[in-house]
């Protein structure tokens, strides 16, 4: 159960990738239900919304997660990521994060300045840094929104990978997305067309192997996540769709 949220996090925030149209737009919000094996483990959610940064008008995106039930009696989790990105380039100017996993505790804020380098200020600790990134580096969730509006996905093939640079825990790290495929899935709002993703994650404490993730996004305009499935180094998770509102374009089911 461990990190568990924080895993769906960072699945969702680097997993997906659209067409030239916006693929979103103020007012969207999902939820996820988490499953690990048999057991509710809790919801993950995100939305996006307007914000104000500099006198400009920006987009600020907000990610939920925590446990329920029983799984939040043996381990308590409540994580909250935010990021404020700019409306045309998808580019960050500022990232919150505040987690709260079985007592690992973390209260961060960044602000990313145009010449490559982030200030990182941590509340729990009392301390700031500036760290060099380079430029076009997005943070965790931001990234999840620049991916869905990036030209290529309906130009790969089997096979085919995608790789970005995210900031993430003070350092710049590199994403590989590999696609799978295409397949029609049964979920509980109807039969859904949807592309096959496995990122590639780091094996070792969390996740099992390299490729032990895949993932379905909505094979229409939304790209929009309806699975998760992914094999841990103890136990395996599951998160589907569980519902949504204020989607841009039409969310495409098969009858």
């Amino acid at each position: 159960m461990k990190k568990l949220i924080l895993s769906i996090f960072v699945i969702l925030t680097l997993s997906f990738d659209t067409q030239k149209e916006d693929s979103f737009d103020v007012g969207e919000w999902f939820k996820f239900r988490i499953h690990y094996g048999i057991i509710n483990a809790g919801y993950a959610t995100l939305e996006i919304k307007d914000a104000t940064v500099n006198n400009k008008k920006v987009f600020h995106a907000v990610g939920k997660g925590y446990t329920t039930g029983m799984s939040r009696f043996f381990f308590k989790v409540d994580d909250l990521y935010e990021s404020y990105f700019d409306k045309e380039t998808g580019n960050p100017y500022q990232f919150v994060r505040k987690i709260d996993e079985g007592g690992y505790t973390k209260n961060q804020e960044g602000f990313f300045n145009q010449d490559g380098r982030v200030l990182v200020k941590d509340y729990k600790h009392k301390t700031e840094k500036t760290i060099v990134i380079g430029k076009n580096v997005q943070d965790i969730m931001s990234s999840f929104y620049y991916l869905r509006n990036h030209p290529n996905i309906d130009k790969l093939k089997s096979g085919e990978s995608i790789t970005i640079d995210m900031f993430f825990d003070d350092e710049t790290t590199k994403f590989k997305l590999k696609f799978v495929g295409r397949e029609d899935i049964t979920t509980k709002f109807g039969t859904i067309p949807t592309m096959i993703f496995k990122p590639l994650v780091q094996s070792g404490r969390v996740f099992k192997e390299k490729e032990s993730v895949t993932l379905w996004i909505t094979d229409d305009d939304n790209k929009l996540p309806v699975r998760i499935k992914a094999d841990l180094a103890v136990g395996s998770i599951k998160a589907d769709l569980d519902a949504f509102k204020g989607l841009k374009n039409p969310f495409k089911v098969k009858k």
